[in-house]
């Protein structure tokens, strides 16, 4: 997933796809686990994957869905913690959490953006 520009990027070019028109889904150490949050552009925070597109892209100005795990794990083992199983309770919260997400990238296609983060944003 580190290197995920690479298929975006090819993806873009040979479909022509403008930039607003991409949703990148990535998973967020920064959010709490299942919290969802929609932006139009912005930085990579520390997110190897989204650096990677950043630069094959050679711009932020893409929509991008962050999907909170959590940063629930011992100093070094952000690796595992990232690769490791959902407990049960984990599990209930990251599947509707999921459900969510389906619905934002329905929302994210047919009534856009804007009307979309407005929805998926506010804390509930």
């Amino acid at each position: 997933m580190n290197l995920s520009g690479k298929a975006v990027s090819y993806w873009q070019k040979k479909l022509g796809i403008e930039l607003q028109q991409i949703l990148v889904i990535t998973d967020d150490l920064a959010l709490p686990l299942g919290k969802l949050r929609l932006r139009g552009k912005g930085s990579d925070a520390g997110h190897n994957g989204l650096k990677n597109i950043n630069e094959l892209l050679q711009t932020t100005e893409y929509p991008r869905l962050r999907f909170g795990i959590g940063s629930d794990f011992k100093k070094d083992e952000q690796v595992k913690f990232v690769l490791n199983r959902w407990s049960e309770s984990e599990f209930e919260i990251v599947k509707k959490a999921m459900e969510k997400a389906s619905q934002t990238i329905e929302q994210f296609t047919t009534i856009g953006i804007e009307r979309t983060m407005n929805e998926v944003n506010q804390d509930k």
